[in-house]
């Protein structure tokens, strides 16, 4: 049945958005970075230019990502867990991770250097759609078989991210596989039941671990050490309180000449609110929420199971990062190290997110489509 109707076209709606999106990120990505890129280079466009060249990449990926049938995917759900925990594994127990900004978060494999953690994302996602497909929680002691392979499988993968240490990361991960569980028929009461249960272990670990901890209580009054822990969080503050309701302008940032940390990664956005003000930052939250909603309703036409759960989760994984971000540069949440997914400077990060809207691409051209004729056809079969 899917391959009579894989001939559909793509999306356009969602290409268009992530088209939009990606034009908005590489044009503050060229103003963000043109400060520390001449600085660091002598050349103000040399963040620009390898956005640009991971953009190229990244592109050629996703679209062979739109071409492969989704279903030939499965084969790669366990071998990708597999390959993450490898890369995990690497970086923390051997010389072959990369440190950078305190963390431990990158490999070099033959010249090119990936983040096994942003692959550990779409692994997981892929993995948990083909199990809870494989083995679906319809009633009963169904839980059993899919959650005794997925439950140990996710706390060693969340453990070796942690371990780095990325607590952005394993949020991420680790909210993006309670939600796909969520579209199982587990009981509502195991959900509420494993906040306490894994949240007050995780909190235990975040007290314990020095710097996260002190992260937590400069978020609860970034101000009272301004110069110092806080200096992250204030200077975004400031960068939007300058921004008012226009901006100062794109390109005539003040943030980015050194003030502002990660001004072209993570807080990206702060730039975006100082640049182009209110409107700026609201019409690219427009663009997110209405790239996120569209292929929501997509999937939601995709003919089996296993798609529907690829696509949603890998929809809810973009959408969980993208709110993390935003709700760290507001100072709605305290700093972790996470991207903007489309926006920040980054090849990993930038890549994986193009594979994943290609995938999203692919499960579209898949979708049902309901015709008038059926749908007379379905009401009245309704009314018989």
């Amino acid at each position: 049945m899917a391959k009579r109707q894989s001939k559909l076209p793509i999306d356009f709606p969602i290409l268009y958005l992530t088209l939009a999106i990606l034009a908005f990120g590489l044009i503050m990505v060229l103003s963000a970075g043109a400060v520390r890129g001449f600085n660091a280079t002598e050349n103000s466009y040399h963040y620009f230019s390898q956005q640009m060249k991971w953009t190229l990449v990244g592109s050629v990926f996703a679209f062979i990502a739109i071409k492969i049938p989704y279903g030939f995917l499965r084969r790669f759900a366990g071998i990708g867990v597999l390959v993450s925990m490898v890369l995990l594994i690497a970086i923390l127990f051997t010389d072959a991770g990369i440190e950078a900004g305190g963390s431990a978060r990158w490999i070099s494999i033959a010249g090119i250097t990936i983040q096994p953690s942003e692959i550990a994302k779409l692994a997981m996602v892929l993995f948990y759609a083909h199990i809870l497909d494989r083995y679906p929680i319809l009633r009963g002691r169904d839980w059993r078989i899919p959650l005794g392979i997925l439950i140990p499988t996710t706390v060693l993968i969340l453990g070796l991210v942690y371990k780095q240490p990325d607590l952005g990361t394993t949020m991420v991960i680790a909210l993006t596989c309670a939600v796909m569980l969520l579209q199982t028929e587990l009981p509502t009461g195991w959900f509420v039941a494993a906040v306490p249960t894994l949240g007050l272990p995780l909190l235990y670990f975040i007290y314990n671990t020095k710097y996260q901890w002190e992260r937590i209580l400069v978020w609860l009054d970034p101000w009272k050490d301004a110069m110092n822990k806080g200096y992250q969080i204030t200077n975004a503050e400031i960068a939007f309180g300058s921004g008012g309701l226009f901006g100062v302008g794109l390109g005539r940032s003040l943030q980015k000449y050194g003030f502002l940390p990660e001004n072209h990664t993570d807080t990206i956005f702060a730039i975006v609110g100082e640049e182009l003000g209110l409107i700026g930052t609201m019409f690219l939250l427009f663009l997110f929420v209405a790239l996120y909603a569209r292929a929501y309703h997509v999937i939601s036409e995709c003919p089996d199971r296993f798609g529907r759960l690829l696509g949603y989760g890998i929809t809810s994984s973009l959408a969980i990062q993208t709110t993390i971000n935003l709700a760290v540069v507001t100072g709605v949440l305290p700093v972790t190290g996470i991207t903007l997914p489309l926006i920040s400077y980054g090849g990993a990060s930038l890549v994986i997110t193009l594979v994943k809207l290609g995938l999203i691409l692919n499960l579209s051209r898949y979708r049902k489509i309901v015709t008038k004729g059926s749908l007379e056809k379905n009401l009245s079969n309704i009314s018989v």
